[in-house]
């Protein structure tokens, strides 16, 4: 069974905790997304927006974010791939990459992400700052 990274429950509990609206837009389909994530920390999610195609994800973002009423500037996407950086581009958001992820670090850092994450812990700290 695929399980989220360690800590990742924790980071959303947290963040949730925080005020932040929490939402996933992903190739993947959201009954998937749920069940990795367990009951608990599905119930966090405002929104998922699953089964987006490869150069569909800049269309949901802006869905997800005019249905969440988060401006923009209020908001981040965080993934693994370059194709992320670019969508969270297009829809005019900030972009985190993970540098635990599909893509290799470097690889992510030569698209220059608003943020590189190296840990849960550097995520947590510069969304919670």
């Amino acid at each position: 069974m695929i399980t989220p990274f360690p800590g990742v429950a924790d980071l959303l509990d947290q963040l949730a905790q925080a005020g932040s609206t929490l939402a996933i837009v992903t190739s993947n389909s959201c009954a998937n997304v749920r069940r990795v994530l367990g009951r608990k920390s599905a119930r966090l999610l405002a929104a998922c927006e699953g089964g987006v195609s490869v150069f569909g994800k800049r269309t949901k973002l802006r869905k997800v974010l005019r249905a969440s009423g988060i401006h923009p500037a209020q908001a981040i996407f965080i993934g693994d791939e370059i194709r992320d950086i670019e969508a969270a581009r297009h829809a005019g958001i900030a972009s985190g990459a993970v540098a635990w992820g599909f893509t290799d670090q470097d690889v992510l850092k030569a698209h220059s992400p608003d943020f590189l994450f190296a840990s849960l812990g550097e995520m947590l700290a510069t969304l919670m700052g």
